[in-house]
């Protein structure tokens, strides 16, 4: 009996060891523990969390299109990577710069969730990869454009709510090109 309560013990133990340090792994989610002991005001944090998001999908956004241009097989899959390896890279410097100006912590690397994304799609190749990619591009997309519509229309601070403004009309162009190439490959 004493045996079986302690090896519950341990098992209990270790398992939120490794639920703690998972967490700790996730630098979106590291990032949004400090933003919100530096944000006591709901409005500001939810600033916060935009740039947060808007950061992690772009970096998702670089290595995906990175990856799509060592294993795409279409050339405008090729093209379009790049051109949202390009885009995608200025827009995450504009918005390290404006975060860095706020005091909004984002995260260094891609958070587990676009992780399992970029591997899932890593472990496919031919054309199997260019549709994964495509279909991948229009999802992420359609989310990013409803994150910075929601963004210009709610955030508090004022350049926030410009630069997601601002982004609008070239993530609606990503998304329009990644869906008419998703239809040319179907």
């Amino acid at each position: 009996m004493k045996t079986s309560i302690l090896f519950i013990s341990l098992f209990c133990g270790l398992l939120l060891t490794s639920c703690s340090e998972k967490k700790q792994d996730d630098s979106k989610e590291i990032a949004e523990e400090q933003n919100e002991e530096k944000f006591d005001t709901t409005n500001f944090e939810a600033d916060a969390e935009f740039a947060m998001e808007a950061a992690d999908a772009g970096m998702m956004e670089v290595q995906a299109g990175s990856l799509a241009l060592t294993k795409g097989t279409s050339a405008k899959v090729k093209e379009f990577a790049k051109m949202m390896v390009d885009e995608h890279t200025k827009a995450n410097e504009e918005l390290k710069t404006l975060a860095t100006g706020k005091n909004i912590t984002l995260p260094s690397s891609i958070s587990d969730k676009h992780k399992r994304k970029y591997d899932d799609l890593a472990e496919k190749s031919g054309t199997d990869f260019d549709k994964a990619y495509v279909e991948l591009m229009v999802k992420d997309h359609k989310d990013a454009v409803d994150l910075f519509k929601k963004a210009a229309d709610d955030c508090e601070d004022q350049q926030i709510k410009s630069w997601a403004a601002e982004k609008i009309p070239t993530l609606e162009h990503h998304l329009s090109t990644a869906e008419n190439m998703e239809k040319e490959i179907k």
